[in-house]
Formats: structure tokens, C-alpha cells, sequence
């Protein structure tokens, strides 16, 4: 009996000594034409450096105190900035509170979401009926939406103040019906007409790839099991496309929240969003530590968004691939 044991203890320990011989093995091969993980250090680097560090330094700056003349900050640290957002100071040092900057969040918070909205609304339509063409026309149809990304932003909101301007197409057209001139732009709707514009194809994109991989008989099933049309498109075609709702959520929200360049244009300065006010404190109002914080909180809202829109499009991804 001792000399079985004594065997099988001695065996055991080959066969683990063996095993942990071919564990190092296998850890240390290498495939052909990889390299090892060290390479891509210098890479990482470079990409945290260009990437988190102006993230760093304008979470900092919001931190600084602002100089009695002139740009630039002081490095003393204050909480001003912020304490700025929601009080006002009087010259006696009296404060007040002061909802201007919460009514620019708010206007800024309220297109993006008509943006976002509205780009849901008609990728989904434009995405599905995509979805149902022949392949070399879906290659066609990705390629005309992807045009507009190959033109300057700026140019394309030039040509929408040409169309929106007191002589363009929309208003000859209403002369001609004699329903005389409207004020169309340098409003708040020209300024959401340019940012749905510039957004749209950052729907129809995702919103595309969710819907091209989906097996339309499923719906032909459904229908002949007796599903109603509305039915079919909520629990069908709604769920397989939740991962590009998903997506283009996080797409059009995010930068439609920080957008500069349609209020700018097209709403004629009119429409203050946190992307001009942002601008002017670093320009005009030369208030460094207060354009940092605005920026800031642009950056929390982006990292919330972006945050959420991983985790729900992670979801509509499993339930989707349930579905299919």
C-alpha cells in the first residue's frame, strides 16, 4: 500500500511538473510575424499623450484661478469657475444666483435631443428601406450617403445659408405662391435644420449595419402566424435594429451637444450653445478657467453618454443575435 502511494504521489508530480513545462511552453511561443507586447508600448504612449493629455490639461485649467488682465490662468488652485456656472458676484462681493449658463445647457441639451430624435426617426426609415434593395444597390446607396463626409462641414453649411436666405429656392418659391418672404435664416430652426443635416448620415450608417444582416422571413413568418404590421415592426425589425439605435444615439447626441459651427452660421449667433459659449469665454471674455470648466462638463457628458450607450448597445447586440 505505502509503495502505491509513494508511486502515485511520484507520478502525479511528473505529470504536474510535465504540465507546467507546457504551460511555459505554450506561453512563451510566439506566432509567426507577431511581435511581442513590448512593441506596441512607444504606440501607447503616444496615443494616451495626444489623447488624455489635453483632456488633462483643460481639467486642470478649470481648477486654476483667472489672471486680473488678460488670457492664460494662475497657477493658484479656486473652484471659481464652477462656483461661476450657477452664481453671479457683484463688485461688493454679494452672490446671486444666476440661471444664463443652466439656460444655455439647456438650449443646448433641448437640439440635441430634437437632432437626435429626428435622425432616429429617418434613419430608421432610410436604413430599412436600404436594407431591402439588391447588394449592388445597398453598395450604391452606402456610397451616395457617405458623400457629404467628403466635403469640408463648413461649405456644406455654407450651401444651406444659400438655400435658407432671404433670396434662396424656399423663399422664391413662397413669393411665388404669394406667401410673400419668411425670416428663415439666423433663427434656432436653421441652426437644427444644419445640425440634422450634418448628423443624418451618422445615424443611417449604424442604423444600416444593424438592419443590413437581418433575415427578412422573419417577418414573412410573423405575418403568416397573423402578426399585425405594427407588431411585426415592434417586435421584430424594432428589436433587430436596437444596436444601431443605440449607436446612433451616441453618434448624433454627443457632438450635436458641443456643436459650434451651425449655431454659428446659421443661427447668426442667436442660438448660444455650449460649444459658443465655450468659444467666447476662451476669446472675447478671455476667462480660461471658465471656458476649462464648460469643457469639462461637456467632457462628463460625453464619458456618461458614451458610457450608457456601451453598456445598452452591448445588450441590444446579445438580444439581437438572440433574435436572428
Amino acid at each position: 500500500m505505502g509503495g502505491r502511494r509513494g508511486f502515485s504521489t511520484h507520478a502525479s508530480s511528473i505529470r504536474s511538473g510535465a504540465e507546467a513545462r507546457h504551460d511555459s511552453r505554450k506561453r512563451k511561443v510566439v506566432r509567426p510575424g507577431m511581435l511581442g507586447r513590448w512593441y506596441a508600448a512607444p504606440s501607447i504612449l503616444i496615443g494616451l499623450l495626444f489623447t488624455l493629455g489635453p483632456v488633462g490639461v483643460i481639467v486642470a485649467f478649470s481648477f486654476m484661478s483667472q489672471p486680473e488682465s488678460g488670457g492664460g490662468v494662475v497657477f493658484q488652485f479656486s473652484t471659481k469657475a464652477y462656483e461661476q456656472l450657477i452664481y453671479r458676484e457683484d463688485f461688493l462681493g454679494n452672490r446671486s444666483l444666476d440661471s444664463r449658463y443652466l439656460e444655455v445647457f439647456w438650449t443646448s441639451f433641448l437640439q440635441a435631443l430634437v437632432t437626435t430624435v429626428t435622425c432616429i426617426v429617418l434613419s430608421f426609415f432610410i436604413a430599412l428601406w436600404m436594407s431591402l434593395q439588391k447588394r449592388r444597390v445597398q453598395r450604391i446607396l452606402v456610397l451616395l450617403v457617405t458623400i457629404p463626409f467628403w466635403t469640408n462641414l463648413i461649405v456644406r453649411t455654407y450651401a444651406w445659408m444659400l438655400i435658407l436666405n432671404e433670396n434662396g429656392p424656399i423663399n422664391v418659391v413662397l413669393r411665388a405662391l404669394g406667401l410673400g418672404t419668411r425670416q428663415l435664416l439666423y433663427t434656432s430652426s436653421a441652426s437644427l435644420i444644419g445640425l440634422i443635416f450634418t448628423f443624418l448620415p451618422f445615424a443611417i450608417l449604424p442604423m444600416y449595419s444593424a438592419l443590413s444582416g437581418f433575415d427578412f422571413r422573419l417577418v414573412e413568418a410573423a405575418f403568416d402566424l397573423g402578426a399585425r404590421k405594427l407588431t411585426v415592426m415592434r417586435r421584430i425589425i424594432l428589436r433587430a435594429a436596437r444596436p444601431g439605435v443605440v449607436s446612433a444615439i451616441a453618434l448624433c447626441f454627443i457632438p450635436a451637444f458641443g456643436s459650434y459651427v451651425q449655431p454659428v452660421l446659421l443661427g447668426g449667433g442667436r442660438v448660444l450653445m455650449m460649444g459658443n459659449l465655450i468659444a467666447s469665454q476662451f476669446a472675447e471674455a478671455r476667462n480660461w478657467p471658465f471656458g476649462a470648466a464648460l469643457s469639462t462638463i461637456i467632457l462628463l457628458v460625453t464619458f456618461v453618454c458614451g458610457a450608457a450607450a456601451t453598456v445598452l448597445g452591448g445588450r441590444a447586440s446579445r438580444k439581437a443575435g438572440q433574435l436572428m
